[in-house]
C-alpha cells in the first residue's frame, strides 16, 4: 500500500480556510476516477462539496471527512508556515495535518489498495467530503445526505475520519455523539433610574430565581452510552453600562448538549415552564445545531475496533464525549455511522501536526475494516 504522506502533504499545502476547498476535492476526485469511483461534484453557494462512489450493490460503505481547516491564527507563532507541510522530530505540521487531511489522505490510499487487491469486491464504497465541517456546517454534508435522501440512497457503513483517539491511536471510537441545542432569551424589564425602583422592572432580578432553577434542574441521567444532559449559559448582557439606570431588558445565551435520554421538545418545553413559573415576559429563539445519535455495537464497531486491535494492540473505549460532527447528519440515512481517526491533542491549535508512525498506521486500519465489511 503506498504511503499517504504524499498526499497528505498535497492536501495541507492547499490553504482551504472554510468554506474554501482551494482545489482539494479537485485532487481527490481524480485518484478516485482513476480507481473506478464515479464522482459528483456538488456546489451549494461557497461550499465544495464531493460524493463520490463505486459499485451499486449493497452495503454501502462510507468514509466521510472535510477539507476545511480552522484559520491559522498569529502566523508568527506557528514554528513553520501553517500551509507548507513539515516534518520534524517525526511528525507531520501543518494546519489540517490532524483534523482531518491526514484522515482523508488514509482513506484515499486505504481504498485504492482495497480496489487493486480486490477489483471485483462485494458491496460498493463512497466518499462524502465537504468544505463545510469547519464552518456553519449548512451547505456541507447536511445538503448532500438531504440530495441523496431525495434520490432514495442510503447508507449502511459509515466511518467519519475525525481525530477521535486520545492519548494513542486507537484508545477511543466514537459511536455517537450528544445532540447540540442553543437559545436566545430576552428578558423584558422598565428601564428605569436606579434611585426610583418601583418605577422600573430588573430584568436581571427578574431572571435570578429561574436561572438559579435551571442551573441546578438534573434534565436526565444519562445511560450507558451518553453521559447525563447539561444546559449552560455562555453569554449573558444587561445594561448600557451606566451605573445608575435599571436595564430595560437582558439578554442570555446558552446551549444544551443533550442525549437521547431527554427528546428536543421535552428539553424546550421544560426550559420554558420554568420561565413562565417565575412569571417572567421574555422572548426566546431557539437553534438546533443536531440531534444525538449512537451506534450500538454490531458489524461496524467490531469491524473497526478489530482493525485497530490488529494493527496496534489496542482495545478501543466507546465514546459519545465532545462536541458534534457531520454524523449527527448522516445518521439521518445511515444507521451505523462512528468516527475514526488520529490523536485530537493539536487540533484547532498552533503547530498542529500528526506523528508520521500515526500517518502510516492510519491507512492499514481503514483497509483491515474494508476487507472485514466488504468480503
Amino acid at each position: 500500500m503506498e504511503s499517504p504522506l504524499e498526499l497528505a502533504q498535497a492536501l495541507i499545502g492547499r490553504p482551504s480556510i472554510t468554506p474554501d476547498d482551494a482545489g482539494c476535492q479537485a485532487l481527490i476526485a481524480d485518484r478516485l476516477e482513476a480507481a473506478g469511483f464515479t464522482c459528483e461534484h456538488i456546489r451549494c453557494g461557497e461550499v465544495s462539496n464531493l460524493w463520490a462512489r463505486r459499485g451499486a450493490a449493497r452495503p454501502l460503505l462510507a468514509f466521510a471527512g472535510h477539507t476545511d481547516v480552522v484559520p491559522p491564527g498569529p502566523l508568527e507563532q506557528w514554528q513553520s508556515d501553517p500551509f507548507v507541510p513539515t516534518i520534524r522530530d517525526g511528525r507531520l505540521f501543518g494546519r489540517g495535518a490532524a483534523d482531518m487531511k491526514s484522515s482523508i489522505a488514509a482513506f484515499l490510499v486505504a481504498v485504492e489498495a482495497f480496489v487493486r487487491e480486490r477489483p471485483a469486491h462485494s458491496g460498493s464504497i463512497a466518499l462524502l467530503i465537504t468544505s463545510d465541517e469547519e464552518g456553519p456546517s449548512v451547505d456541507g454534508t447536511a445538503r448532500v445526505v438531504e440530495l441523496l435522501r431525495q434520490r432514495g440512497e442510503s447508507l449502511d457503513y459509515c466511518i467519519v475520519g475525525e481525530p477521535s483517539s486520545v492519548a494513542l491511536l486507537g484508545d477511543m471510537i466514537k459511536n455517537g455523539r450528544r445532540g447540540s441545542l442553543s437559545g436566545h432569551l430576552t428578558v423584558r424589564g422598565i428601564q428605569a433610574h436606579i434611585a426610583y425602583p418601583h418605577l422600573g422592572r430588573n430584568p436581571i432580578h427578574m431572571l435570578a430565581p429561574a436561572l438559579a432553577e435551571l442551573t441546578a434542574a438534573r434534565w436526565d441521567e444519562g445511560d450507558q452510552f451518553f453521559p447525563p444532559t447539561v444546559w449552560q449559559v455562555s453569554n449573558i448582557h444587561a445594561g448600557t453600562g451606566a451605573t445608575n439606570l435599571i436595564p430595560g431588558s437582558l439578554e442570555l445565551d446558552f446551549n444544551f448538549r443533550f442525549c437521547t435520554a431527554s427528546p428536543e421538545n421535552s428539553l424546550r418545553e421544560r426550559f420554558e415552564a420554568i420561565l413562565r413559573k417565575h412569571g417572567l415576559d421574555y422572548e426566546l429563539r431557539w437553534s438546533l445545531s443536531g440531534n444525538p445519535f449512537l451506534t450500538p455495537p454490531g458489524n461496524l464497531v467490531d469491524a473497526v475496533k478489530h482493525a485497530i486491535h490488529a494493527s496496534t494492540g489496542r482495545t478501543p473505549e466507546l465514546s459519545t464525549t465532545g462536541g458534534t460532527s457531520d454524523g449527527r447528519f448522516i445518521a439521518a440515512i445511515c444507521r451505523q455511522v462512528v468516527e475514526f481517526g488520529p490523536p485530537n491533542a493539536t487540533i484547532h491549535k498552533l503547530n498542529e501536526n500528526i506523528e508520521l508512525q500515526v500517518l502510516e498506521q492510519l491507512p492499514r486500519i481503514y483497509l483491515d475494516t474494508l476487507r472485514r465489511l466488504l468480503p
